[in-house]
């Protein structure tokens, strides 16, 4: 398995990223699926990262955007067939020390609480609970979490 930070606007990672679409759009309300669109993806303030296995094809992505304040993970989704081979550990570990070196000493997320994967990884990497951050509002579809760097 290679991970590496890429440009988000290839063919495959947005096969990748419209099978993440059409699972949190199964989940959640429209107007709660807060998500970053490719363009947005490609920013500078974005690092996006992509898992590809042995053959090159995309089999897991995961952003940050990072801000003054903190660094923001966007985006997290590993194929089905590429679950509980370390995927997300490895994007979230490539994240966070390049985020780690632009200077983010903190870490925050928003998910959902009907993603038990999600809430179960977050937690295994040391982020808790807390409160609505940034533009988000306090919405009954969204769990907000944060850890130190």
């Amino acid at each position: 398995m290679n991970i590496s930070l890429e440009n988000p606007d290839q063919p495959d990672v947005i096969a990748l990223i419209g099978e993440l679409d059409d699972y949190l759009y199964s989940l959640y309300p429209a107007d709660s699926v807060y998500a970053l669109d490719i363009s947005s993806l490609a920013r500078p303030e974005v690092l996006f990262a992509v898992a590809r296995d042995a053959d090159g094809a995309a089999i897991g992505c995961c952003a940050m955007l990072v801000t003054p304040e903190y660094g923001e993970v966007k985006r997290m989704y590993v194929r089905p067939a590429g679950r509980g081979k370390g995927v997300a550990h490895k994007l979230l570990d490539l994240l966070e020390a390049e985020a780690g070196t632009r200077g983010c000493a903190r870490f925050m997320l928003e998910t959902g609480p009907s993603n038990p994967e999600a809430l179960g990884l977050y937690k295994r990497r040391g982020y808790t609970e807390r409160g609505p951050y940034g533009d988000y509002p306090d919405d009954p579809y969204s769990v907000f979490m944060e850890k130190a760097a």
